[in-house]
């Protein structure tokens, strides 16, 4: 989407590891996850200074209705949904980069952290079902529904 729009494309997850030079999973497990929602919020206030770019946090930075205050006017929010099932499945093997996945029980854990979640997520500008579209159909949607981001 990014890429259509000629814009720039920042995975906030990945931007953290690399300003701190670790894994997400070392930084939870050396500082926790207090310290890295910090750098997320810290980072996503550096980002609306810089604007015009498509961003994207990893789940929980909507939990935080600063960070969402932060860009909210002129941002816009989509939610690109998905049942926790298919969420684990699409994850493989890099769910092991995800501390909180790291659980005994992943799936469970996604189902909580879903339900501890949903009020912010489908509070998003928009809200788009991916479990049966391939990602260009959902970067179509995105477009068709987010006609301010052009």
């Amino acid at each position: 989407m990014a890429e259509r729009l000629g814009r720039t494309f920042l995975d906030l997850d990945l931007e953290i590891e690399r300003r701190e030079g670790r894994s997400i999973s070392q930084i939870f497990g050396e500082k926790g996850e207090l310290y890295f929602r910090q750098q997320e919020h810290a980072l996503t206030a550096e980002l609306k200074l810089v604007g015009n770019m498509v961003v994207s946090p990893g789940g929980g930075w909507v939990s935080d209705p600063e960070n969402v205050a932060l860009v909210r006017p002129p941002s816009q929010l989509i939610y690109l949904r998905v049942r926790p099932e298919t969420a684990l499945k699409r994850l493989g093997p890099l769910r092991s980069m995800r501390p909180l996945l790291t659980r005994p029980d992943p799936l469970s854990e996604l189902k909580r952290l879903l339900e501890a979640r949903q009020a912010a997520y489908e509070g998003a500008d928009h809200v788009i079902d991916t479990e049966l579209f391939a990602m260009q159909r959902v970067i179509e949607n995105v477009m068709e529904l987010a006609p301010g981001v052009r």
